[in-house]
């Protein structure tokens, strides 16, 4: 695809993020008009749907924003440096790991405050990264995508049982992570935005410095160091993008899955693999993704909800399994 029409996409799916934005803040339990919405942001005069607005749509949509952003880049980057088109934070065990450590945090030390147990949320990302691509790394084969992708699977159903278990003898980190364990953006406030923003901030710059270099790492190791590309240096700088992105955003809105696998699958699909323009892409797209599921399950079920989290499971379940059928990723 020539750049032109990449950025004439990209002009799109920034329209796009626009309108998901608008219907953020205006669709729920209650419609709220545009007029009403622009009042509550420029001009609020403390009515009750200008408030409805200012307090419970806007944190969730700024979070929305950030959250779609994190959890789409951090599958672009790992897609690359493993080179494995099935590769995201929930498939690795990434958002599992991060979650037993958050629920570790606040239900065995009492740790209720995000700048309490964000830390925990890094911490966990990093370990069951490194225990993956240990397990994938046994036997004569060494750490392939296919073998990387069962060891997530498998360890990430580990960690979640252990968080289950938590939660169950746990009575007040149950209640406490009701909601936030299947990810959801409601019921945030905007402190909890301000506190992950420095996280989600480095993540990003991480990524886009290692942009250029990612495209000679998803050629391979050996052509990637001929190109005068450092592939430790790369891949180290990836992963640490990935656990302040991961961890930031499990530990404000839960293990939302499925957002990192579809978003740069799509961006790779239709402009090309082209990590700068993948990435560029999954800047913007994450969170259309992520604010359309968080509308969509205001809607289904009102005047009740489905949390972000249960929806983009419905969509990202059927996607894995057509790509996994696939004879592409069915040879990885």
């Amino acid at each position: 695809m020539s750049p032109a029409r990449r950025v004439v996409w990209l002009w799109v799916c920034l329209m796009l993020l626009v309108v998901a934005c608008v219907l953020s803040l205006a669709l729920g339990t209650r419609a709220i008009g545009p007029q009403v919405v622009w009042d509550a942001l420029f001009h609020f005069t403390d009515t009750d749907e200008q408030a409805l607005v200012r307090n419970l749509r806007v944190p969730r949509t700024v979070l929305g924003l950030m959250v779609g952003v994190a959890l789409a880049v951090c599958g672009a980057l790992i897609q690359a440096v493993t080179r494995n088109p099935l590769a995201d934070t929930q498939i690795l065990g990434a958002n599992a790991g991060a979650a037993l450590f958050v629920v570790i945090a606040v239900g065995l030390l009492g740790l209720t405050d995000i700048w309490a147990y964000v830390w925990f949320a890094f911490a966990g990302v990093a370990v069951a990264l490194v225990a993956v691509y240990a397990l994938g790394s046994m036997g004569r084969a060494g750490a392939t995508p296919l073998r990387l992708t069962l060891a997530g699977v498998a360890l990430g159903a580990v960690l979640e049982g252990l968080s289950s278990g938590i939660r169950l003898i746990r009575p007040r980190a149950f209640d406490y992570l009701r909601f936030w364990d299947v990810g959801t953006l409601g019921g945030r406030d905007l402190d909890i935005a301000w506190a992950i923003a420095p996280f989600v901030g480095v993540g990003l710059f991480l990524a886009l410095l290692t942009a250029r270099s990612l495209n000679a790492v998803a050629m391979g190791d050996d052509l990637a160091r001929s190109l005068g590309a450092s592939v430790a240096t790369t891949r180290t700088l990836a992963l640490v993008a990935v656990m302040l992105l991961a961890g930031a955003s499990t530990a404000a809105v839960g293990p939302i899955g499925f957002v990192g696998l579809m978003v740069p699958h799509a961006a790779r699909w239709l402009i090309g693999p082209d990590q700068r323009w993948i990435l560029a892409f999954t800047l913007v797209c994450g969170p259309v993704l992520l604010l359309a599921a968080d509308v969509v399950g205001r809607l289904v079920i009102r005047p009740a909800e489905l949390q972000a989290g249960i929806v983009t499971a419905f969509v990202g379940a059927p996607l894995l399994i057509w790509m996994v059928r696939r004879s592409r990723a069915g040879a990885l």
